[in-house]
């Protein structure tokens, strides 16, 4: 279960850009996490709520916001996205060959913080 970790580091980051930034409270970490990213999501909300406890963060509620997979096709040329986490030909003419263009990441994108 690595999502404890994440989250202890997501925790970790978002107590730094507070306090760096004079604020004492976070209310809301927003992140973005793609279906290809090997996190699960009830794993990570579960996690962050464990370790937010005694934190700057420890009211804080964590949004998620889904990324596809998605990517482009060397044989047709087409881009696509898709709901699944693993993508094993392209989509619109079966090839075998593409490059996965989002899906992978993980990124906090938004502090929401009182003083």
């Amino acid at each position: 279960m690595h999502e404890l970790s994440v989250a202890m580091n997501m925790i970790e980051m978002a107590e730094s850009a507070c306090v760096e930034q004079g604020y004492s409270r976070v209310e809301a970490v927003s992140i973005r996490v793609g279906r290809a990213s090997g996190i699960m999501r009830d794993a990570l909300v579960f996690a962050f709520d464990c370790a937010k406890a005694g934190t700057l963060a420890a009211d804080a509620r964590l949004d998620i916001e889904d990324v596809p997979v998605g990517g482009a096709c060397n044989d047709c040329h087409a881009e696509f996205s898709v709901e699944e986490a693993f993508v094993f030909n392209c989509p619109a003419c079966g090839g075998k060959s593409f490059q996965i263009t989002s899906g992978q990441e993980l990124h906090i994108v938004e502090l929401e913080v009182d003083s």
